[in-house]
């Protein structure tokens, strides 16, 4: 009865991570698909912008590492890496397969938030059409 009820923990059920407090534009499943020595990689994820207004999500990569600017046009979903929309290359990466980048993400007014993202490779059938 006192028990924490674990289906009210949010958690990523995928590889990638969400990041709920980047601004407007929400981030999920936010993963990379890196070469084998992590020295670049594929952006992939679902921007959602549900606003009415376009906005650009800021990314960096690592701390002074290579940075993203993604248009999300109003009422729309950009998702690199789908079958609509080609990954986002991220040169000058410096993250192996295997671990986790720290990831800053910024949208309109807001502060922005700090996560980690997973850093794959193409081993897994479904991931090898998006590895650089």
């Amino acid at each position: 009865m006192i028990s924490p009820q674990a289906t009210t923990i949010e958690y990523s059920a995928a590889e990638g991570a969400n990041v709920y407090e980047s601004g407007p534009i929400q981030v999920r499943n936010a993963q990379i698909v890196a070469n084998e020595d992590g020295s670049e990689g594929n952006f992939v994820a679902a921007l959602i912008n549900d606003t009415d207004d376009s906005h650009t999500l800021n990314i960096e990569f690592g701390e002074g590492g290579p940075t993203l600017e993604v248009r999300v046009p109003a009422r729309t979903t950009v998702s690199p890496g789908s079958d609509e929309d080609e990954p986002i290359l991220v040169e000058d990466l410096d993250a192996l397969p295997g671990t986790d980048i720290e990831t800053f993400f910024q949208s309109g007014d807001s502060q922005g938030e700090l996560a980690y993202i997973p850093v794959l490779d193409g081993t897994l059938d479904y991931l090898a059409p998006l590895a650089p």
